[in-house]
C-alpha cells in the first residue's frame, strides 16, 4: 500500500496509486492468484534454424540424387584390398608420427625450458627450422638426401668409420615419409608440450619441492598430469590433422590411401567415386578419432571441475527427461480447469451429496 504525507494529520492510502498484489482481484485465467510466467519468445532463432534445416536438405538432398557420384561404384571399391592396405599404411603411418613426434617434441620442450643454455638454444633452433619450412619441401629433402650424403658412416667422431652404407639403399619412400613426417610433428609438438608445461601454477612446483621432491619426479607426477588438461585439445587436432597430412606423402609414391585410390581411378577413369571413397574413409576415421578425444578429456577433466562434461548419451537422456517434464506440465494445465470445476468441465452431484467434475 502506497502512503502519502498529510500536513494536517497522520499518513493515509493514496487512491490514484495502482493496487499492489494483495489488493489486485484475482485473475480468472489465473488460478489460485499463482502469476503464470511466461517464456520469452524467440522467432528470429526458430527462423534461422529452419533456414539452416532447409539449406542442409537441399545440399543432402543434392548429393544423395546426384548421380554423377556413381554410388554404386563407391560401394563396390569401398573395401577392396588395395584401398583397405592403403588404408592400414596411412594408420599406421600417423600413429608411428604422432608417437615419435610426441618423444622428440617432450624432449625438445624441456630442453627449451631448461636453464642451460646451449640445450635451451638447440631446442628453439630446431623448432624454428621445421616449422619455417614447408612439409612438402622438408620430404622432398629426405628423398633427395642421397644427393648431399651419397653414404653414411659409423665411427669415431671426426676420425676414421667403421660401417658404411649407400644412402640410396637406406632412405625409401617409406622411411623417408616416416623421417619427414616425424621431424615436422615433433617441432609443433615441442611447442604444444612446452604451452602445457607453463599453464601449469609455479605453485605446484614449490609445493612439490617444499615436500623434498626431484626435479624429475615433479615433472613426472606433478607437472604432467595436470599439464595434459591443456595438451590433450591440441594434440587431438594434431593428430587429425597428421591424419590428413598423410595424404601429401603420395608424392614419394608412398601407396597410403590417397595414393591407392589414385590408382584405381588412373586405371578406370572413375575420379569422383574413388576420391569420394578416400573421403568417406577419412571422415569415419577422423569420428573415431574425435570420439577417443571427448573421453580423453574427459579423463583428464578430473578434480579441475565440480561435474565432468556429459556425454553424448547424457545429453540426450536430459533433453528427453526435459520433453517429459513438458509435456507432464502442458497435462496438469488442461486438466486444471476440469478438476476445479471451471468452464470446461460438468458438475455432477453423487449419491453422497458430494460433487464431482467430468
Amino acid at each position: 500500500m502506497s502512503l502519502s504525507p498529510s500536513l494536517d494529520g497522520p499518513r493515509t492510502a493514496d487512491a490514484s496509486a495502482p493496487p499492489t498484489a494483495s489488493q489486485r482481484p484475482p485473475d480468472p485465467a489465473e488460478p489460485d492468484g499463482i502469476t503464470r510466467i511466461v517464456p520469452r519468445r524467440h522467432p528470429g532463432r526458430w527462423l534461422s534454424a529452419a533456414v539452416a534445416l532447409l539449406a542442409l536438405a537441399m545440399a543432402v538432398n543434392s548429393v544423395i540424387r546426384n548421380e554423377r557420384f556413381q554410388w554404386g561404384v563407391v560401394g563396390r571399391y569401398f573395401t577392396t584390398p588395395a584401398v583397405l592396405d592403403g588404408l592400414l599404411l596411412t594408420l599406421w603411418l600417423t600413429a608411428a608420427v604422432m608417437v615419435l613426434g610426441f618423444l622428440i617434441g617432450t624432449a625438445l620442450a624441456v630442453m627449451r625450458l631448461s636453464a642451460n643454455p646451449v640445450l635451451n638454444s638447440i631446442s628453439w633452433g630446431y623448432v624454428w627450422i621445421f616449422r619455417a619450412t614447408p612439409l612438402l619441401v622438408q620430404l622432398l629433402f629426405w628423398f633427395n638426401i642421397g644427393a648431399l650424403y651419397p653414404t653414411l658412416g659409423l665411427g669415431i667422431p671426426f676420425g676414421p668409420e667403421f660401417l658404411t652404407f649407400r644412402t640410396v639403399n637406406l632412405f625409401g619412400p617409406t622411411l623417408t615419409a616416416l623421417i619427414g613426417l616425424t621431424l615436422h610433428e615433433a617441432a609443433y609438438a615441442a611447442e604444444v608440450v612446452r604451452g602445457g608445461i607453463l599453464s601449469v601454477d609455479a605453485g605446484q612446483t614449490e609445493a612439490a619441492a617444499s615436500l623434498g621432491l626431484g626435479r624429475w619426479r615433479v615433472l613426472r607426477r606433478v607437472i604432467v598430469p595436470q599439464a595434459m588438461r591443456s595438451i590433450v585439445p591440441t594434440a587431438g587436432n594434431m593428430l587429425i590433422g597428421t591424419l590428413k597430412g598423410t595424404s601429401i606423402v603420395s608424392v614419394l609414391a608412398v601407396q597410403d590411401l590417397l595414393f591407392s585410390v589414385q590408382l584405381v581411378y588412373n586405371r578406370t577413369y572413375q575420379i569422383i567415386p574413388l576420391l569420394m571413397v578416400a573421403t568417406l574413409w577419412y571422415v569415419m576415421v577422423t569420428t573415431v578419432l574425435s570420439v577417443a578425444q571427448f573421453f580423453v578429456e574427459r579423463h583428464y577433466a578430473r578434480g579441475a571441475a565440480r561435474e565432468l562434461p556429459p556425454t553424448p548419451l547424457d545429453r540426450l537422456r536430459a533433453q528427453v527427461t526435459a520433453a517429459r517434464a513438458q509435456v507432464t506440465a502442458v497435462r496438469v494445465r488442461v486438466a486444471a480447469p476440469r478438476r476445479r470445476g471451471e468452464p470446461g468441465g460438468e458438475s455432477i452431484r453423487g449419491d453422497g451429496g458430494e460433487e464431482r467434475s467430468t
